[in-house]
């Protein structure tokens, strides 16, 4: 059965985790009146339009032609057509949105930011038309000389995508955010997103499922951008194809801008230090319900529609390796923590549950100089997080192998431990000279609680986890074994976590 809900701001707004409204640190600067030829554009807003010579870059008031209407013809070769719509009242900061190409086409999204008092500017651009140093001077006509935002927002659609894209990647430092509509792309640009990444610029892309360009750039730079840590959030409409672009409703790409150009205030936490470098974390998660307003299925997905948490990356003296926290929302009563072997992986759902309910998730140092972990580097993480307020007892994790390497840890720090979780474990370590399997007594003194997640047909399951439990109990110790039955060796993270994350947060009690 599907849910149908009256608009898809509705649906938009019951799964996004949308970022908060911030403070304007201080009122910028007015606006300096623009001389351009003007006329009226959508509900009544003053248009000023201008001509751009390419030779000289030189700027001058243009009067649009007889009939132009809302549109705007292409240019005389050597020159480029410009124009600027102001709101009736500018939102602090001078915010702006930046067209990358097919100008007025569903400007829908437009009008709305210009009655949140957004400026809206646009500079011709077509297949022969790229971006280029027309764009740049453009740019500085608007912030140098006029006043807007040092850090417009891009809409693009379809080729408007790829250019947005273009000029945003080799001025990452230049841009609040891009909302791309069934973007297309280039081998440059897609080079290029690690900037934005580095510069924390959100993306929303909405695209029609059946876009034959969404396989081809939506999808690849959705997939990069998030492994590089980049905030990107996704609006599929199901069935649909290139066209129509944008949603009947602009309301939740207007949300998206408006928020996205008030920059993230937000403090380093003092286990990082300062040569931390931050970055964002979330999971897979997806939402999918009948949006009446657009006449259709809406699929939601990313950091706007799902938990999206920092991630931070430090290096500690003397630990070979980096250290990677992810930081719940709002810590938990006593700060608790797992203390895990390997990359978090997107689809980690018992590491996002734990997020949701206030645990740090930290991965343990690895070397490149050596083959896994080392005991000393990990016992100074521990030392490290402990003196910065986190619980005496993390939580041990680790899934197939790296397992080994949380069950080493936990091994030679029984009384530093509140619990092991695992995931299709084989109890093989470089941290530890003895065989993990035969010594196991440690755990069961401190009384350890294990648990371990295991598919029915994981190759390791018997001589592993069987072969824990067996010994486990017969040493006095509690060990929970959660099978999903005709599940081989992946995924490694249960559909359903609920199980595994009430094992580890009972076992804090």
């Amino acid at each position: 059965m599907r849910t149908r809900v009256p608009a898809l701001a509705a649906l938009l707004f019951t799964f996004a985790v949308a970022l908060p409204a911030l403070p304007i640190a201080a009122q910028a600067a007015e606006v300096a009146a623009f001389n351009g030829g003007t006329s009226t554009w959508h509900d009544g807003f003053v248009r000023y339009d201008f001509i751009m010579n390419v030779e000289t870059l030189e700027i001058s008031p243009f009067k649009a032609p007889a009939g132009e209407n809302f549109a705007v013809r292409d240019p005389k070769p050597g020159t480029r057509r410009c124009v600027v719509i102001a709101p009736k009242k500018a939102a602090p900061g001078n915010p702006w949105s930046w067209q990358g190409c097919y100008w007025d086409h569903e400007p829908q999204t437009e009008v709305e930011l210009l009655r949140r008092g957004f400026h809206i500017a646009y500079i011709s651009a077509n297949a022969e038309l790229r971006p280029g140093k027309e764009w740049d001077k453009w740019y500085e006509f608007l912030t140098t000389e006029h006043g807007l935002s040092p850090k417009p927002a891009f809409i693009g659609m379809s080729r408007g995508g790829e250019y947005s894209y273009t000029w945003a990647t080799a001025n990452p430092t230049k841009v609040s955010c891009i909302y791309a509509d069934n973007p297309g792309g280039n081998a440059q640009m897609i080079a290029g997103l690690g900037g934005l990444a580095e510069n924390d610029v959100p993306l929303l892309h909405v695209c029609g499922s059946m876009d034959p360009l969404l396989g081809r750039f939506s999808n690849l730079i959705e997939t990069i951008y998030q492994q590089m840590g980049g905030r990107i959030s996704v609006i599929l409409k199901d069935g649909a194809g290139h066209h129509p672009h944008s949603l009947r409703d602009p309301k939740p790409i207007a949300d998206f801008i408006e928020q996205s150009v008030q920059a993230r205030s937000t403090a380093t936490p003092a286990f990082a230090g300062e040569k931390s470098r931050r970055s964002s974390f979330y999971g897979n998660d997806m939402s999918y319900a009948f949006s009446e307003t657009e006449g259709t299925s809406i699929t939601s997905r990313g950091a706007r529609f799902t938990g999206c948490y920092d991630r931070y990356a430090f290096e500690l003296p003397e630990v070979e390796g980096a250290v990677n926290v992810i930081v719940p929302k709002k810590a938990a009563a006593g700060t608790p923590w797992v203390f895990r072997a390997g990359v978090v992986e997107r689809d980690a759902t018992v590491d996002l549950a734990l997020l949701a309910k206030g645990y740090h998730i930290v991965t343990g140092p690895i070397s490149y100089n050596k083959d896994g972990a080392d005991l000393k580097h990990w016992n100074a993480v521990y030392k490290h997080l402990t003196g910065h307020g986190f619980s005496a007892k993390p939580v041990m994790e680790g899934a197939g192998r790296a397992a080994g390497e949380a069950y080493a840890w936990a091994i030679a720090n029984p009384d530093k431990v509140s619990g092991i979780y695992a995931e299709n474990p084989v109890l093989q370590s470089f941290m530890s000279e003895e065989p993990l399997l035969e010594n196991l007594a440690p755990l069961a003194t401190a009384k350890v609680p294990l648990i371990h997640v295991c598919g029915s047909l994981d190759p390791a399951l018997e001589d592993q986890t069987r072969a824990v439990e067996k010994r486990y109990t017969a040493l006095g110790g509690k060990i929970t074994v959660i099978l999903q039955e005709g599940i081989a060796h992946y995924p490694l993270s249960p559909r359903d976590p609920h199980a595994a994350v009430e094992a580890i947060t009972g076992s804090q009690k």
